[in-house]
């Protein structure tokens, strides 16, 4: 028992210090697109399945109520919060554009989209960010080492370098704090 959890949390570890060694520049410009978003009085939107769909609420929520800071709501949306929405959606038109739709019925030009996708590959969040691109929408991939079709799409792809999904995820959260506590200290100190 004890292996396995050091060595899971080293590998968490050591997946951890190659984002930071590579990964910052690409850190910065999330950072800095959403922002830029929120300053120009436009909403940020994310989506995911399974534990992606989990990290979007988490981020979303942590953008929509505080982080650190007491301060005032930004506008941070998690399309997977909507369970009628996304069942019916995905019974009348199919399980692949249940985000694009949600993003047709809310998004506007300027808004940014983060799509978090271990694989980059799923069908309805792919969907999504193809609607973003067409329409004028920051389209943000968070995604894990291989190329995909997220990262083809994309304004920015952060890469998490790892093709273990549990490893991508502990990084994909780590990274959406280390926004978060951007985007506050950005918005929010002076």
């Amino acid at each position: 028992m004890r292996a396995s959890i050091e060595q899971h949390i080293a590998k968490s570890m050591n997946c951890k210090k190659e984002v930071l060694k590579n990964q910052v520049p690409v850190i910065e410009l999330v950072a800095s697109a959403i922002i830029d978003t929120f300053k120009s009085g436009n909403a940020l939107y994310l989506c995911g399945n399974g534990g992606s769909a989990s990290d979007a609420q988490h981020i979303a929520a942590e953008l929509s109520g505080r982080y650190k800071l007491d301060r005032n709501p930004l506008p941070a949306e998690s399309l997977n919060n909507n369970t009628s929405a996304i069942t019916a959606i995905a019974n009348d038109y199919g399980f692949e554009f249940i985000y694009e739709r949600l993003l047709q019925s809310q998004g506007k030009k300027n808004d940014c989209l983060i799509c978090i996708s271990t694989s980059g590959n799923s069908p309805n969040v792919v969907k999504a960010a193809q609607y973003a691109k067409e329409n004028g929408i920051v389209a943000i991939g968070f995604t894990g080492a291989k190329d995909s079709e997220l990262s083809k799409i994309c304004d920015i792809t952060l890469k998490v370098p790892s093709t273990d999904t549990p490893i991508i995820q502990e990084s994909h959260i780590m990274i959406g704090h280390v926004i978060c506590q951007i985007v506050e200290e950005n918005m929010f100190q002076s």
